[in-house]
């Protein structure tokens, strides 16, 4: 199942739609001991594994119509397994705790940086690596990094955003342990990749893409960069 000589690392093949994609991408489904199927979010379940790289919406029609039992049951090679109902809201509940569980370590670690003018001021320097914004962030203060970022990066001009991560101001600020978290600027590369890979998982499954999306209404939220108060 692994490839040799892919940068990417190791390719993992989805057993629903077949096709292969670096592991970091894909999601593990393990089997227990008593034939249970459960996610294996982080890869380090013992025994045999099943790679799934299709959204939420697809695996749970696959769930209801029998098709992914019948995947399973090959990719395991043995008929005793036992499917959760479930399962589908398991592994989203998982990827979102991951992803939450990755803010707290790089919070604990040093490798991020919050508060709108401690952020703004990394972004003019050029040493912000990954720039993050609350669901419920104001659309001016987004506006605002966004922008101070492409200066510093030097690339003015570009369509460089933050993600707009979904999650609001709260469950980030519980997640970093932190008062009113409304925007993130992870300033290591790779806690930038690690945040963002985490992040990204959990949007291709649950079918959106993570991104600004459409023009905002400017009254939608306080503009968290002018929050004196802001973590």
């Amino acid at each position: 199942m692994e490839s040799s000589g892919d940068d990417a690392g190791p390719e993992r093949r989805c057993v629903l739609s077949g096709e292969r994609a670096p592991r970091d991408l894909l999601i593990r489904l393990a089997l227990g001991p008593d034939g249970a199927v459960a996610p294996d979010i982080r890869a380090k379940a013992p025994g045999r594994g099943a790679w799934i790289g299709v959204a939420k919406d697809t695996l749970q029609i696959a769930l209801d119509k029998g098709k992914l039992k019948g995947a399973l049951i090959r990719a395991f090679k043995t008929s005793q397994i036992v499917i959760p109902d479930d399962l589908v809201q398991r592994i989203e509940d998982a990827l979102r705790k991951q992803a939450l569980d990755r803010l707290g370590l790089e919070a604990r670690s040093g490798t991020l940086l919050t508060g709108g003018d401690r952020i703004a001021d990394a972004a003019r320097k050029g040493t912000v690596r990954l720039l993050i914004h609350a669901l419920d962030a104001g659309a001016d203060g987004k506006r605002k990094l966004d922008q101070l970022w492409r200066v510093g990066r030097d690339m003015e001009g570009s369509d460089l955003k933050g993600m707009v991560a979904p999650l609001s101001r709260e469950l980030l600020s519980m997640a970093l342990g932190r008062e009113n978290v409304v925007h993130i600027a992870m300033i290591a590369p790779a806690a930038a990749t690690r945040v963002s890979g985490a992040l990204q998982r959990w949007q291709n499954f649950v079918g959106k893409t993570m991104g600004t999306g459409e023009p905002e209404d400017e009254s939608s939220g306080e503009s968290g960069f002018d929050v004196e108060n802001e973590g």
